[in-house]
């Protein structure tokens, strides 16, 4: 959701922290602000503007000499996205600013209480309260922050992470989290608080875990990692196995087309030393032969990752797979037991939805077997097995990369289940390491052809409308393609079951409306249904475009996938929708990377 950053440090403080704003600005853009310490005593310098980063960058003149400061980039929830609403928020005497990540669910409770102790309140947020509860806090613990932030948390409910200065205390920065994300960055004479590593990768590589209701305090040279109850605790330091250049476009116009063709590498990197079998040390954990039902839990485009996974796993496996939408799966309250392996999804590990559903399973028993890409987070702490993808960071909101190695990450569970309850032969599983051997180089060479498909796409620009029809594993990625559509081009995209038209979704269509039908792979018993599928649709005026391992004469056009077995076509057919969806958005004048009221990772229920 909101990004956040904090230095202090024996450089400037501006620069730093702009800079890690612009790279955490993927996580919220609807305002920006920054707050410094000038001197010990005096007022805080706070500028804040609504819109993006750039609105306030353009206003910031006069800025003090400061070693020590804060700052907030917004996606909002309490309060629109104005001037007065941007972060940091102050206390009345404007000495003392926080930021905040996350929902306070009493902050109406709290705003009340400190009103009537006569605090004055500037803002709509549910963050204002917090400043002025640790204004006080402060007071009461004797100029003691840290202390003040351990005794505020106390009284919130809800997912947050804060940070939080004191002009008095000029080099000093303390930061907490329950829930939402925050990491310290280990520097040389300066660290950093961040809610991803991306802001402060060009200055170091050294990060610090910080796990559930833990309360950082950070100066220049000293880093103090503490409970809620004051008990200092040990820290857990990892090296960042990316650097800044991999966050940088490197010539491409968009993020998110670099990291579409950023893919065949992801999908190597995601394989290497696993084709023969998932590593030990991952799986210790679970005992693959006493699990009688596998939960995978996901939200969005990882949860498209688990329909595919669902269908690699009860083929493999030979194991029932419920696959269930994380912000739904623990209100009805589904039966789990000891005997359930839960597979949560999440690029971030920091998905609100998705951590809290991985949390009601395991409080009854399930064993966790979490897909990520980030190093640290939180769902992988908190799971018995982690299988981590390896797409690098992923900066453009609509994701991309990530899919294609939750993807594979999919099909090396499914076929390390079967090869431990002994359900998948030795030459088929030979078969499908092969074909997934082969991935990365088929990939490159559907991106070496996208050309007349950027050109294609652009003849569609103007539709109202855009209908994607799969079967098998065909459907899931018809449902991303979709998806991908209404994230970046803002308009009306469906996705199908092809054999699901005729039950009404057929009523859609109108003469020109385009439609994207992937072809089952060659040779499946589903390609003459999915022919009849297209037939339906061209004969109520539809405009088809086939993705297809061979050319289809039925269809207006054909874009050409190469060969592969039937359940990893998925990776190859979704390449084609995610430049279809780049090249719309582009075409209608879109923000590509930055998609209106999208943010990244959604640290909120």
């Amino acid at each position: 959701m909101c990004g956040i950053v904090g230095y202090t440090g024996s450089g400037l403080a501006l620069s730093p922290v702009i800079e890690g704003l612009r790279r955490l600005e993927y996580r919220g853009y609807d305002s920006a602000g920054v707050a410094l310490i000038k001197e010990k005593g005096e007022k805080l310098w706070v500028e804040k503007r609504a819109g993006k980063l750039g609105n306030l960058e353009k206003e910031l003149k006069s800025v003090p000499n400061s070693h020590s400061g804060i700052g907030h980039t917004r996606w909002a929830t309490h309060g629109g996205p104005t001037d007065s609403n941007a972060h940091p928020h102050l206390d009345n005497e404007g000495k003392l600013a926080v930021i905040h990540n996350g929902i306070i669910e009493n902050y109406l409770e709290l705003r009340s209480q400190l009103e009537a102790r006569g605090h004055k309140f500037k803002s709509e947020t549910d963050t204002e309260s917090v400043a002025h509860l640790l204004s006080d806090a402060r007071k009461a613990h004797h100029g003691d922050l840290a202390a003040a932030m351990r005794e505020v948390c106390k009284q919130l409910r809800g997912s947050f992470t804060l940070l939080a200065i004191h002009a008095d205390d000029p080099d000093r920065i303390v930061g907490a989290r329950r829930n939402s994300p925050l990491v310290v960055g280990v520097g040389a004479g300066e660290n950093f608080l961040a809610s991803d590593v991306a802001a402060f990768i060009s200055h170091t590589k050294r990060a610090l875990e910080l796990g559930q209701d833990e309360v950082a305090d950070i100066t220049a040279h000293s880093i103090v990692i503490t409970d809620l109850d004051g008990n200092v605790l040990p820290q857990k330091e990892y090296e960042i196995s990316w650097d800044a250049s991999a966050a940088e476009r490197g010539g491409f116009e968009h993020f998110m087309l670099k990291e579409i063709f950023e893919q065949p590498k992801a999908v190597s990197d995601t394989l290497i030393g696993r084709l023969s079998g998932l590593p030990k040390d991952i799986t210790k954990k679970i005992n693959f032969n006493k699990i009688e039902k596998i939960v995978i839990v996901a939200c969005g485009t990882a949860y498209h990752s688990g329909l595919v996974g669902k269908y690699a796993i009860e083929k493999w496996g030979g194991i029932s797979v419920d696959v269930e939408l994380a912000s739904e799966y623990r209100y009805r309250e589904p039966s789990v037991n000891k005997n359930t392996l839960v597979i949560p999804v999440s690029q971030s590990g920091e998905t609100m939805d998705t951590l809290m559903a991985m949390r009601y399973a395991k409080e009854r028993g399930a064993k966790i077997f979490s897909v990520c890409n980030t190093n640290g987070s939180t769902i992988p702490r908190e799971s018995d097995a982690v299988l981590y993808t390896h797409a690098g960071p992923e900066i453009a909101v609509a994701s991309t990369k990530a899919f294609a190695t939750q993807l594979i990450a999919m099909y090396l569970i499914g076929l390390h289940i079967g090869r431990e309850r002994g359900e998948i032969k030795k030459s088929e599983a030979k078969l499908i390491e092969d074909e997934l051997a082969e991935l990365p180089a088929k990939i490159e060479q559907i991106l070496e052809t996208v050309e007349p498909l950027r050109e294609l796409t652009r003849k569609f620009k103007d539709s109202n409308s855009m209908l994607f029809l799969g079967r098998h594993v065909g459907y899931p990625t018809a449902l991303e393609g979709a998806l991908k559509l209404k994230e970046l081009a803002y308009m009306h995209a469906e996705g199908f079951a092809g054999g699901e038209l005729k039950h009404g979704p057929i009523a859609l269509i109108d003469q020109g409306t385009p439609v994207v039908a992937i072809m089952p792979a060659s040779g499946s018993l589903l390609a003459e249904k999915m022919v009849s599928n297209i037939q339906e649709v061209k004969a109520r005026g539809a405009r088809v475009i086939a993705i297809a391992e061979e050319k289809l004469d039925i269809a207006e056009h054909t874009i050409l996938i190469p060969k592969s077995h039937e359940f990893l076509q998925s990776v190859l057919a979704v390449v084609p929708l995610q430049v279809i969806s780049y090249e719309m958005a582009v075409a209608r004048g879109n923000d590509v990377d930055q998609p209106r009221n999208l943010a990244k990772s959604v640290t909120v229920e």
